[in-house]
């Protein structure tokens, strides 16, 4: 870390400690996906019924792995305003005057999500722009000392710009942030952009990653239908990892290996809700997709026009052309945004853990042609510390 950085974040970053892939630490192939593509839902394609499937022995190829070789601080930011203790990984960029680029994963998944693409972005940027990834509210390691069940869209962008602020206290000595959000992540980077504008951060740019409003509002009356063929828990984390890459949800096994831990919890844990139906297995949902269904409508409504309205670089990255709605194709066709396909048949829904490679490179370059600006960082607490 430069000494630019070191005075701002100080001695209360600690290392990220070398988390054991233990169980502490740690939708979808139906007829109606084949029908509705997988990017509809916003949360991916629905998976095989665990009916379906044949019990395997624990298979030691899908044990989980440490984030801790992916970023390089793992710390807890503390928002009393918002009652969170929010967990964030952190990379910071070795030069005075790099930027940061943020990253909100989707309903369901957490930080660990972009553990991949994060160790791709330092390597191709050579270090030259830190890589902050965090885990929403009611998801992942965070946590909160009230009720944390409202997952509006307003409260989540709320959360996201309070955690800037909590990071950042100086906005004109803050760096220059990109903000990347996969599907309901995209949707508060949209969002949360002007309002750190107002507050006089600078934003290079937003880039969100495969939803498209159009398509994700026509599904989100079908969801319960997907949701049913969800499992419900898992017998184990190597199971669950397995589970994700064998139906196709995560197609980079290294990826789910990394992120999975961080999305399921031991079947007694207060941090989710308990239901009979998941009563006979080991782990369970950190955020169970069905318990979110109350604030789907709020997720993706005015994103198309929002985006396009935003005053920063756009970006548009999508696993599939067809998935464009009306109101984006006319503003591509305007070219009012960089638009992405990173269509193959190893890519899908979650286009950051199937092919890190590609979208950092994508990434890399949206940020040098937008990146201007020298700024520097702020205080937040180590994990572990007292």
């Amino acid at each position: 870390m430069s000494s630019l950085y070191r005075s701002a974040i100080s001695a209360r970053i600690a290392k990220l400690p070398q988390l054991p892939p233990t169980d502490e630490d740690n939708v979808e192939q139906s007829e109606l996906a084949d029908e509705i593509g997988a990017l509809s839902t916003g949360m991916g394609p629905p998976p095989v019924p665990r009916s379906a499937r044949k019990p395997t022995p624990q298979n030691p190829q899908f044990q989980p792995l440490s984030s801790a070789a992916y970023f390089s601080q793992a710390l807890q930011v503390a928002l009393p305003t918002r009652a969170l203790d929010v967990r964030v990984y952190y990379t910071p960029p070795k030069y005075d005057g790099g930027g940061v680029i943020v990253l909100h994963h989707g309903a369901g998944y957490a930080g660990t999500s972009f553990a991949c693409l994060a160790k791709e972005i330092s390597g191709i940027m050579k270090g030259g722009v830190g890589v902050l990834a965090f885990d929403a509210r009611r998801h992942g390691k965070t946590t909160s000392s009230q009720s944390d069940e409202n997952l509006s869209i307003d409260v989540l962008v709320e959360d996201f710009c309070a955690l800037i602020q909590a990071i950042y206290l100086d906005a004109a000595a803050a760096p220059t942030l990109m903000l990347v959000g996969h599907s309901m992540g995209g949707s508060v980077c949209v969002r949360a952009c002007p309002i750190l504008q107002q507050h006089k951060y600078k934003i290079a740019g937003v880039a969100v990653l495969d939803v498209v409003e159009g398509t994700a509002v026509e599904v989100l009356p079908h969801m319960q239908t997907i949701l049913n063929s969800r499992p419900e828990g898992f017998d184990s984390i190597e199971e669950a990892i397995e589970w994700h890459v064998d139906t196709g949800l995560i197609h980079n096994p290294t990826s789910a290996r990394v992120s999975i831990p961080s999305i399921i919890v031991p079947a007694d844990s207060p941090l989710t809700p308990t239901t009979r139906t998941n009563s006979g297995f080991k782990y369970k949902w950190r955020t169970p997709l069905r318990s979110t269904a109350p604030y789907w409508d709020s997720w993706f409504p005015s994103l198309s026009s929002l985006f396009l309205a935003l005053r920063s670089a756009r970006l548009l990255v999508l696993a599939g052309a067809e998935r464009l709605d009306t109101t984006l194709m006319v503003g591509q066709m305007q070219g009012k945004f960089w638009l992405e396909v990173m269509a193959g048949s190893g890519v899908g829904h979650l286009v950051h853990e199937d092919d890190p490679t590609r979208l950092a490179e994508i990434l890399s370059d949206f940020w040098k042609r937008n990146e201007r600006v020298v700024v520097r960082g702020n205080v937040i607490k180590g994990v572990g510390e007292v």
